[in-house]
């Protein structure tokens, strides 16, 4: 496995690659590795003959306030889970080579960046938008993947690479979960023992609003009320949001869900925000 520090050793390996006829595939993190991300490298694997995960703890997208400098690193973990997983490469690039001084060139993406988790962090998904795209255009790669966990994010990265018209195939990976349903997330090391305890109780909830669903329910008003009585359960969560959105636009439904709708939560536990999300209807998807 190739560790890449720099720009144009990254533009080497992809050149090499693309010579010898292999498809690219990107997984962009930002490190702390687990298995969700080691799932990623693996479905990737699949569609592309060279694999390059980054990682990179992106300051463009955290706000005034937010865990950029307490984000979670591990850099020698890292590298040795990426090599078991399979990685050709990885790529570490530092501040100043993705943001050189002088850097002001930003993506704004659309109105589907002011809806869930963009509505409660101004910015991010310009940053996130930003550093993927500045990601695909080093690599040069054919496929990028991205986990299901940050629905929102997945949705705007798509959107982003269709209306670029990016020559880049996006996949999708499910969501990885804890043996108690707690899906997998680098943040999940800041919770301490009674918030860990009582954390899993995202996926109760929406375990419950998927049943009603299968009853036949499309209320979005009643499965949202579903979700959030049942985190009511739970002393040390504070709800940020609970939103039943149209899983295309994210717009939340007005009346009742009439196509593929997804259910996206954000619960604070002490000062540890973790986001969880369920797809239904996916049956009846056109796009």
């Amino acid at each position: 496995m190739r560790i890449l520090r720099r720009i144009d050793e990254v533009r080497q390996f992809v050149s090499q690659a693309h010579q010898a006829g292999h498809r690219v595939g990107l997984v962009p993190t930002m490190g702390y590795l687990h298995a969700g991300h080691l799932s990623l490298i693996h479905r990737i694997r699949t569609h592309a003959d060279s694999v390059i995960a980054t990682i990179f703890v992106n300051p463009t997208q955290f706000g005034p306030g937010e865990d950029l400098d307490a984000y979670p690193r591990d850099e020698e973990g890292d590298l040795e889970k990426a090599r078991a997983a399979g990685c050709d490469a990885v790529f570490l690039p530092t501040v100043d080579a993705m943001y050189p001084r002088g850097s002001e060139t930003r993506i704004r993406p659309g109105p589907m960046a002011n809806q869930l988790c963009g509505g409660r962090r101004p910015g991010h998904f310009e940053g996130v938008c930003t550093v993927v795209l500045k990601l695909f255009h080093l690599t040069r790669c054919d496929v990028a993947c991205f986990g299901e966990k940050d629905f929102q994010q997945l949705a705007i990265i798509r959107r982003m690479v269709k209306d670029l018209d990016l020559s880049v195939d996006v996949l999708s990976g499910p969501i990885v979960r804890e043996d108690d349903g707690l899906a997998m997330s680098s943040r999940n090391v800041y919770l301490d023992a009674p918030e860990r305890a009582q954390a899993p109780i995202l996926r109760r909830a929406l375990l419950k609003a998927e049943a009603l669903w299968s009853d036949g329910e499309r209320d979005p008003n009643v499965l949202g009320q579903c979700v959030r009585t049942c985190l009511s359960e739970a002393s040390l969560a504070k709800i940020d949001y609970i939103e039943v959105c149209d899983a295309n636009s994210l717009h939340p439904w007005d009346g009742e869900c009439a196509g593929v709708t997804v259910i996206a939560i954000a619960v604070f536990f002490g000062h540890t925000r973790l986001i969880d999300n369920c797809e239904l209807g996916t049956e009846s998807r056109t796009s």
